[in-house]
């Protein structure tokens, strides 16, 4: 399973490290990430912004991303939930 956390804070780190310790995930990606996520041999940072949604949608579907977790707050989420994202 591919994996994307959005983010570029503690809480996407946290988020992205233990998805990484799953057996069922293969890949895990950080965008845009930061120092610490850079440090983490089984994350990758992607350099997209929390704020570039087309990149960060492109990024999903040219990568066939299985699971995003979104970890900004309120105001990202939000952004989010009115994309149209096509069904697997």
């Amino acid at each position: 399973m591919k994996v994307l956390v959005i983010g570029n804070g503690g809480r996407e780190h946290a988020l992205a490290w233990k998805a990484a310790q799953s057996p069922l995930v293969d890949t895990v990606y950080v965008a845009p990430g930061n120092a610490g996520t850079a440090l983490e041999p089984s994350l990758q940072n992607v350099a997209i912004g929390v704020t570039d949604i087309p990149a960060l949608l492109r990024f999903a579907q040219d990568e066939n991303i299985d699971l995003t977790i979104v970890g900004p707050k309120r105001r990202w989420s939000l952004a989010w939930s009115t994309r149209s994202v096509p069904p697997v």
